[in-house]
């Protein structure tokens, strides 16, 4: 395992983050997650292979991600330093919520942020968490009011450093711009949607982070499971690849799509390695990426993801690679 800062910060996080997302309580969200026993080896395989990053989000799975993924994470590591947890904050948390049973349970506002990160504090069974990041854009609270309540956060020790996800450029700009005009925490990070069969963060949010020195951590870095299965597509998918609604709207042409992964599968078969070791390999390479989220729900999946760092492609590959796509509707 490699071991990189995020973004200009001096933290070090390794190559692949695992996405705790698939664990929980399948009673409180959806049949394809792995309940506390069926994740520890899992996670544990991980851990041995030197994965020291992990992120979850308190909205996962009505807040028992978080609770199983503090109770593994204690059990896996001798201390609490020797691992790298993030979490978010944003969306609502518990089938109450998602019905309007609380309206200040979800957004951006100070009330919900300090809130929140106490519950998920509690859930987690820890003093602090290493990133706190915000899970989407709040177009309903002033983003100044934002800005100061996670500036708080860290203040009062509850986090070490903040984060972002998916939203648009001029957003996170002018975030960052608010929180560096007051002597606020900004931003040392940014969780977006990236990978070969979804490139438009290259247009405008990759160059801002690369100017602004913040470490990328690109979710579904394998397509929701599409680029793991290129060049086998016979092959039964996860349980949540087959129940998953927004597949068909993140990515949705298919003519181009196909084109991709066809790539990605000789590039797999010439190597030897699996197509999402491949597809990982890819998105390493790409400037001001720190550590791709992947989920897994069987070992193999941890075995290909590991690979992948020491996957080294060459320049031709990773032009090949990238050559046929076209550009697509933004999908945040």
């Amino acid at each position: 395992m490699e071991y990189v800062r995020l973004g200009s910060t001096g933290l070090k996080v390794s190559r692949i983050c695992l996405g705790m997302m698939s664990y929980g309580d399948p009673a409180r969200g959806s049949e394809w997650i792995l309940d506390e026993e069926a994740a520890e080896p899992i996670v544990r395989k991980a851990a041995e292979a030197g994965v020291t990053f992990f992120d979850t989000a308190d909205t996962y799975s009505a807040g028992s991600s978080e609770e199983v993924t503090g109770r593994l994470l204690q059990r896996i590591f001798a201390q609490r330093d020797d691992y790298v947890l993030a979490t978010k904050v944003f969306f609502p948390v518990g089938p109450g919520s998602r019905k309007g049973g609380a309206a200040n349970d979800r957004g951006l506002s100070r009330k919900h942020i300090m809130s929140a990160i106490d519950a998920s504090l509690r859930r987690l069974g820890t003093d602090y968490v290493d990133l706190y990041q915000i899970h989407r854009w709040d177009p309903d609270t002033p983003i100044e009011e934002t800005m100061q309540a996670l500036h708080d956060v860290v203040r009062a020790g509850k986090a070490r450093y903040l984060g972002a996800s998916s939203m648009s450029a001029w957003q996170f700009a002018k975030a960052q711009h608010i929180a560096e005009t007051n002597g606020w925490t900004k931003f040392a990070s940014m969780q977006n949607h990236y990978n070969l069969l979804y490139r438009e963060e290259e247009r405008e949010m990759v160059p801002l982070c690369l100017d602004q020195g913040v470490g990328m951590i690109p979710w579904s870095p394998l397509a929701r499971g599409l680029l793991a299965r290129a060049g086998r597509q016979e092959e039964r998918g996860t349980a949540r690849a087959g129940s998953d609604p927004r597949i068909g709207a993140l990515y949705g042409d298919a003519e181009n799509d196909s084109q991709i992964l066809d790539r990605v599968a000789e590039v797999a078969r010439e190597r030897g390695v699996a197509p999402a070791s491949v597809a990982l390999s890819w998105l390493l390479r790409q400037p001001g990426v720190a550590a791709p989220i992947i989920g897994a729900t069987r070992a193999g999946h941890v075995d290909d993801a590991v690979a992948a760092v020491e996957v080294d492609l060459t320049d031709k590959e990773v032009g090949f690679l990238a050559e046929p796509y076209r550009p697509r509707a933004v999908a945040l």
